[in-house]
């Protein structure tokens, strides 16, 4: 079996709980399925769960869902600018 073809997590952005939660929301309004990772402890004591505290806070989807989601997460990041 190729496991390339499996289905797995992938992660899609990480930064705040803020910015998380609004990237889970965006996703989600296309249908696609995302849960955060580290929204308790990322948002309390994000040092513990990522190197410095920076994006300590992630969203993951499904890897069949990665590329439509890349494009939202991209499209997302360049509003940001």
């Amino acid at each position: 079996m190729d496991t390339d073809k499996k289905i797995r997590p992938v992660e899609i952005f990480a930064g705040t709980n803020w910015q998380a939660e609004m990237v889970r929301s965006l996703l989600e309004n296309e249908k696609i399925e995302a849960f955060i990772k580290d929204g308790i402890i990322g948002s309390l004591g994000p040092w513990w769960a990522a190197p410095g505290g920076a994006g300590s806070v992630t969203v993951f989807v499904s890897s069949q869902d990665f590329e439509q989601a890349k494009l939202i997460v991209d499209k997302y990041e360049r509003n940001l600018k």
